[in-house]
């Protein structure tokens, strides 16, 4: 007798799971960013339109193969097809490259997690030089976030062809956070049902917190003024699209597999189309909240570096020109500047190269993303925080549950579609399953056209396709699929030599190098690794069905 699949306990853990899985560090560290980049609150009109013609249809549409299939990313479209078998394998393996990198940044997460705990914080000071004598000069050059990032944390190499050793603060922080991930994927959907709602809520709280601390800090109005003020010239250029669309693809977790393994543990009857609706809605949500939060903390950091750059200048001012003190401010400096520059010509051109430009524009204007605004601009702000042991514990934490819930998902799309294959699930329990990589039978089922599918989705969730669904599914976005694709494809060929960011010690900053050429190649195989699933695949079956119609008797 066939094993029943495991389900969900309830329809809340199924959306609690996808939520957890949508909701990650996308939405904190890129979506900001794209604010910033093109044009404030006008980058939500094309974020919006993509959520409509993209986001939702697509997510819907994964959903419902999963729960009606009920097998993995694998099994899912050899049901659909025995030829696109290889899709279903293209996303195994994205997935399995995906866990690898965000399990990195999650042992980041750890480490200066636990590196919140020292007062001060580590980061919040440049360290002495080896002669005691002054601080360390490659922090003097940068700062003290970016020294304790790129020399204590990752302890960087010039360049990608140097090797280093073996970080083991580093390697330990990322064995811990294999086995986090190892325990709660231990017993398939018992385990992460439960974890879910950790990893789902805890976020929102944090951020809550972070809202209220962030909105009280002086300058924050400032930052929210900077994220809400629309350009709308942006809304002309086709890249603030571009990167709508792909934002929106990527923060719901499109593609990957994840979405396919979830909806397979759930009841028959659930309404998915619900589901994708309010998943959806939740995920934009918290975009715009999360943004919400984060430039309130960008606009505390940026005032902050203002301020600090005028009373250097009032105080390198006062003591060239021996002015009283007091008689210098923020608001009568650029008159007194140009009286001093008018009066004592000479001296004012000895004290000008070393007077900075100060300007909050350009500290607002100054774009981050990713690691750095996690793990620079973010501690930056934190270390000049009353309580900044507190806020730094808090945030880390966060973090950590963002990326542990965006691994529930990977690791479900690889672990799903081995415990539904009999051959592995015959011989290794779960438990080794889980720990190798980090069962239902198969349905016998084609979809031959839309209208048979749709009439499943009627027969599941009891509900009639609409219009909506149907031209998107039909027309939209496979269209902006393709487009998208092009798009990448095509600025991938005129951009020419792939480059990347290496920081130079001596400068104390990042400087722009060319990939060598054997790092090329090994960009080429992982890409490969993938997209070649599917036509080898599908290519194999091809050959298998020839061979067995030859190998067959002949029909008398």
């Amino acid at each position: 007798m066939e094993k029943a699949r495991p389900l969900w306990a309830n329809p809340l853990q199924f959306v609690f799971a996808c939520i957890s899985y949508s909701v990650g560090l996308g939405n904190v560290w890129r979506f900001p960013y794209l604010c910033q980049m093109y044009g404030g609150g006008s980058f939500l009109v094309p974020y919006v339109i993509m959520l409509i013609v993209e986001g939702m249809p697509l997510l819907y549409l994964e959903l419902a193969v999963g729960q009606r299939m009920r097998q993995g990313s694998i099994g899912a479209w050899r049901t659909i097809s025995p030829y696109l078998g290889g899709v279903g394998l293209a996303s195994v393996v994205v997935s399995f490259f995906l866990s690898m990198y965000y399990n990195i940044i999650n042992a980041w997460a750890f480490w200066y997690l636990f590196h919140s705990f020292q007062d001060p914080l580590p980061w919040s000071v440049c360290p002495l030089n080896g002669n005691r004598t002054g601080y360390d000069e490659e922090c003097e050059k940068a700062s003290s976030t970016q020294y304790f990032w790129y020399r204590k944390t990752l302890n960087i190499a010039p360049a990608i062809q140097d090797g280093g050793g073996v970080q083991w603060g580093q390697a330990l922080c990322l064995v811990l956070a294999w086995l986090v991930v190892y325990l709660c994927t231990l017993r398939g959907t018992e385990s992460t049902g439960k974890v879910v709602y950790f990893t789902a809520l805890l976020p929102y709280c944090v951020l809550i917190i972070y809202l209220v601390r962030g909105l009280t800090l002086h300058g924050a109005t400032n930052g929210l003024a900077y994220m809400f003020t629309p350009k709308l010239d942006q809304l002309a250029n086709p890249k603030a699209w571009i990167n709508a669309a792909t934002q929106i693809f990527f923060s719901l977790g499109l593609g990957f597999g994840s979405l396919i393994a979830f909806a397979s543990y759930n009841q028959p009857s659930t309404n998915c189309q619900k589901h994708a609706i309010i998943v959806s809605l939740i995920n934009s949500a918290t975009s715009i909240f999360a943004s919400v939060v984060t430039f309130s903390i960008y606009g505390f950091k940026a005032t902050f570096n203002y301020e600090s750059c005028l009373n250097k200048v009032i105080l390198l001012l006062t003591n060239s020109f021996d002015l009283e003190d007091g008689f210098l401010t923020a608001s009568n400096l650029e008159q007194v500047k140009g009286y001093l520059a008018s009066a004592f010509p000479g001296k004012y051109s000895e004290v000008l190269p070393q007077m900075k430009n100060c300007s909050l524009e350009s500290e607002l204007a100054t774009a981050v993303q990713g690691t750095g605004l996690s793990f620079i601009v973010y501690t930056e702000a934190i270390k000049n925080m009353a309580a900044s042991q507190l806020w730094s514990v808090l945030y880390f934490f966060m973090l950590l549950m963002l990326g542990i819930g965006s691994m529930l998902g990977n690791t479900a799309a690889i672990l799903t579609p081995l415990t539904d294959s009999k051959v592995i699930s015959s011989h290794l329990p779960k438990e080794a399953i889980s720990g190798e990589a980090g069962g239902s039978s198969r349905v016998q089922y084609f979809v031959g056209c839309p209208r048979e599918f749709e009439s499943d989705l009627k027969a599941m969730t009891g509900r009639t396709l609409n219009w909506y669904w149907k031209v998107m599914w039909a027309g939209v976005s496979p269209l902006l699929i393709i487009s998208l694709f092009v798009f990448y494809l095509s600025d991938y060929i005129l951009t020419g030599t792939l480059q990347y960011q290496a920081w130079d010690a001596s400068q104390g900053q990042l400087v722009t190098k060319d990939y060598p050429l054997y790092t090329l190649a090994i960009i080429g195989l992982l890409v490969a690794s993938s997209t070649m699933c599917i036509p080898l695949v599908a290519l194999g079956t091809f050959i298998a069905r020839r061979l067995q119609g030859r190998g067959a008797p002949p029909v008398a």
